[in-house]
């Protein structure tokens, strides 16, 4: 259920004042990566009825840059020509400003890789939306950002809402929960198999949870955010795990059972994952992060048993960066 608190403003500017039309310019705009979730499933709405939701675990080392050049006339040419959701996101901004007629040119570089759980799709459109808005010399706030991005796209992850924790409608591109704080810190050790290949979230089919599954939703969605205002990060650890579980039954990973053992004997708080991906995070004390000599035989375990492209990183403002 939506919560009726006070929240944060996520560090974006209030409303976007309609721009003068010919007082565009060239703009960009910045978004980062995420590395899955930690929570995804069916949740209640204040209306009652069950939305799908999922909590994005942040991930900023990865980033995607837009750069947009206004035209007078009205199209907008992408490059890559292959970034058609950016396209439809930036044409779809300009609507929203006020400034239907006017077109421009689009270039994203992006550090994302693609197909694996990074949403570098999402963060390819957010980006653009930023950099058209700064073209207008305006900035959006994050909720105005979220809910063109899912227009864009049809469905979008959290990253406008950058490391603020919250239970996000990721079909719709509204807020479900203000869990009200930061994630609690952690460091996490990021991976995935060595063959994997990457899944098209397009032709994946939308999950259908049983009743059981639904409540247990419920459940975890409160221990997620006790765990956020608690500052708890094994809890948050225990609800990540149970997604990833539960997940198992949609988008199989098979090193799943050998990634669990990895986990307890690392001593790990949870493990999680990219649910429509391959992504695979081990969730460990943030102290854990300032231990290179620990990080590094982590990450040689993790190698012998046949995974690949190890990295890791920090969640929440407590944790420190190695």
């Amino acid at each position: 259920m939506t919560s009726n608190r006070s929240h944060p403003t996520y560090g974006q500017q209030a409303g976007a004042s309609a721009p003068s039309n010919s007082a565009l310019q060239v703009g960009t705009g910045r978004a980062s990566a995420h590395h899955g979730e930690l929570l995804q499933g069916v949740f209640e709405g204040e209306d009652g009825r069950l939305h799908r939701g999922l909590i994005t675990l942040p991930y900023a080392a990865l980033q995607a840059v837009a750069t947009f050049w206004p035209r007078a006339q009205p199209g907008i040419r992408a490059r890559p020509d292959s970034c058609t959701k950016a396209s439809r996101a930036a044409q779809l901004t300009l609507q929203h400003l006020g400034l239907s007629g006017r077109g421009g040119d689009l270039t994203i570089e992006s550090t994302i890789p693609v197909g694996h759980g990074y949403g570098s799709s999402t963060a390819d459109v957010i980006a653009t939306i930023r950099a058209v808005a700064a073209s207008a010399g305006t900035t959006l706030q994050a909720s105005s950002v979220a809910r063109l991005a899912v227009a864009a796209e049809g469905a979008s992850d959290a990253i406008a809402y950058g490391e603020w924790a919250l239970l996000f409608a990721h079909c719709e591109g509204v807020v479900l929960e203000h869990f009200g704080k930061e994630f609690p810190p952690l460091a996490i050790i990021g991976f995935r198999g060595a063959r994997d290949r990457p899944v098209e979230t397009l032709s994946f089919p939308r999950a259908r949870y049983d009743a059981d599954e639904i409540e247990a939703f419920r459940v975890m969605r409160g221990l997620a955010c006790r765990a956020v205002r608690q500052q708890d990060p094994r809890l948050l650890g225990r609800v990540a795990t149970l997604s990833a579980c539960i997940n198992q039954r949609r988008l199989c990973k098979p090193e799943f059972e050998t990634v669990l053992s990895i986990s307890r004997e690392q001593g790990a708080f949870g493990i999680q994952v990219a649910h429509s991906g391959t992504l695979i995070g081990l969730m460990l004390d943030a102290e854990v992060a300032t231990n290179a000599d620990r990080v590094a035989a982590i990450g040689r375990s993790l190698a012998r048993a046949g995974f690949g492209d190890i990295a890791s990183f920090t969640l929440g403002s407590g944790a420190r960066q190695p």
